[in-house]
């Protein structure tokens, strides 16, 4: 299969999902100012790769964790190394784009506003991902499964991550934008709302990360009970976390606008 033929597969979910977004914003934002918060979250998966390298080298342990152990501590290390390392890692990388590169700019002027780049950020991060994944060209090492990838199966696996982990991401990244927009009206509880958020984020992207896992542990074991456990979890997740962002964007949108966060 051509390397050509995975870009499209790898950006339709971020693409179908951005328009879906966008659709709910009264006042439209820029194209010039969509895409160029999309790239700079394609380069936020970037950073957050080579932080999560680093800490993986620096922290030999973690490197050897590809699944989870009997013994407590290994488990602990487990659920630590993919609720810190991982998720807290790839929710801040896109935090910080979107402090970086929205907040002060003057096409933010309104509180849903937050919510929306956060969403259009991980989007970008989540189609890099997606084309990381999808790959067998780029790092063959890292993803020795995708390298006889066929084109049905390409199209199965962007199915499944764009109902997963690039839907996880959006959601996740909307729950941070949720609360940064509410740290616009409290700003002496700013910081506060906005750790909160972002914790919140990454517990929920940690768990979503340990229910994949657990899904194919079940699989590869014939364990129906904790392929039904995984789902469950799975499915709980991604549909409050649909739920938070869709009632967040419609509590926003009654608030009157501002001009930027200080």
């Amino acid at each position: 299969m051509s390397y050509i033929l995975y870009f499209p597969f790898a950006l339709l979910p971020s693409i179908i999902w951005l328009f879906f977004y966008l659709k709910k914003d009264a006042h439209p934002e820029s194209n010039k100012m969509i895409l160029k918060i999309f790239f700079y979250g394609m380069a936020a998966a970037i950073i957050a790769a080579a932080v999560e390298i680093g800490i993986e080298l620096s922290a030999g342990f973690f490197a050897s964790l590809s699944k989870i152990e009997i013994d407590s501590f290994s488990f602990l290390i487990f659920l630590i190394y993919h609720l810190l390392v991982i998720a807290l890692v790839e929710e801040l990388a896109k935090f910080f784009i979107v402090r970086q590169k929205v907040i002060n700019n003057k096409e933010f002027d309104e509180p849903p506003d937050a919510m929306l780049y956060m969403i259009i950020t991980a989007l970008g991060f989540a189609a890099l991902e997606n084309l990381l994944y999808l790959s067998p060209l780029l790092l063959p090492s890292w993803f020795p499964e995708t390298a006889r990838l066929s084109l049905v199966q390409a199209a199965l696996v962007t199915g499944f991550r764009f109902i997963g982990a690039t839907f996880l991401h959006a959601l996740a990244s909307g729950l941070i934008g949720y609360f940064l927009a509410y740290s616009i009206f409290f700003p002496k509880r700013k910081y506060l709302l906005i750790t909160t958020g972002i914790i919140i984020a990454s517990i929920l992207h940690g768990l979503f990360n340990i229910s994949i896992i657990g899904l194919g542990i079940g699989v590869e074991n014939e364990s129906p009970i904790l392929i039904i456990i995984s789902i469950a979890f799975l499915i709980i997740i991604l549909s409050s976390l649909a739920i938070f962002v869709s009632v967040g964007f419609k509590k926003l949108k009654r608030i009157a606008s501002v001009c930027k966060i200080k």
